[in-house]
């Protein structure tokens, strides 16, 4: 099977957010979609791995931050590639609370939801949420996932739904991010960049890049 077919299927970016008791937590997740429009219900699947799974089976509440193709691309590296677990992700970043539950200010829209269902797979939970209420941000574009990857060269995190093992290395070096994958592809060499240079996806110092074929 050539399992690149799945990257035609369409995706958003989004960080589903919701408690650890009081203290906001949340993820990254691409693989969200309306079920229903009367009553509006929205389907969710989050890996078992991801802290926000477990905060989310106590808490009973989620919400949907979508993120913009203008919002802060470090917001995905923040959210995706460290655990809420050991990490409080909303230090970093501006929100507000809705419902209860925390929103990104630098998003297009949000979407609170209620856990009416819950299915279980082998290695994620698919949460259903009875919407409580939602807003747009702002009028950007959303961010779609081929975008995260095409523009932003973004990679997806092992524990995303839609993750694929990169093709076999090529012939050429470049400098790859040791956190998220993110391979740098600027005009200015990459020795020449300051020491306060930071991985514009994940947000982590130069320090982490290596170089790797590509």
């Amino acid at each position: 099977m050539n399992t690149n077919v799945f990257r035609n299927l369409s995706y958003g970016v989004y960080v589903v957010s919701t408690l650890d008791k009081e203290r906001p937590t949340g993820c990254t997740a691409n693989s969200i979609m309306q079920i229903t429009s009367s009553p509006a219900t929205i389907a969710v699947s989050l890996n078992h791995d991801n802290y926000t799974n477990s905060c989310i089976q106590k808490n009973k509440k989620f919400a949907i931050n979508i993120l913009a193709e203008t919002s802060d691309s470090s917001i995905i590296g923040t959210f995706g590639f460290q655990s809420g677990k050991e990490a409080n992700k909303f230090d970093s970043v501006s929100y507000s609370m809705e419902n209860d539950l925390p929103i990104l200010e630098d998003s297009c829209g949000y979407i609170t939801c209620e856990v009416i269902d819950t299915m279980e797979t082998s290695t994620h939970t698919v949460f259903l949420g009875k919407v409580l209420d939602g807003d747009v941000l702002k009028k950007d574009p959303a961010m779609t996932y081929a975008y995260y990857h095409t523009v932003i060269k973004g990679k997806s995190p092992k524990n995303a739904p839609t993750y694929l093992p990169e093709e076999e290395e090529g012939s050429s070096e470049k400098w790859v991010c040791g956190v998220c994958g993110y391979v740098y592809d600027g005009n200015v060499p990459f020795e020449e960049l300051g020491d306060d240079y930071k991985c514009p996806v994940c947000g982590q110092p130069k320090k982490v890049f290596a170089k790797k074929k590509v």
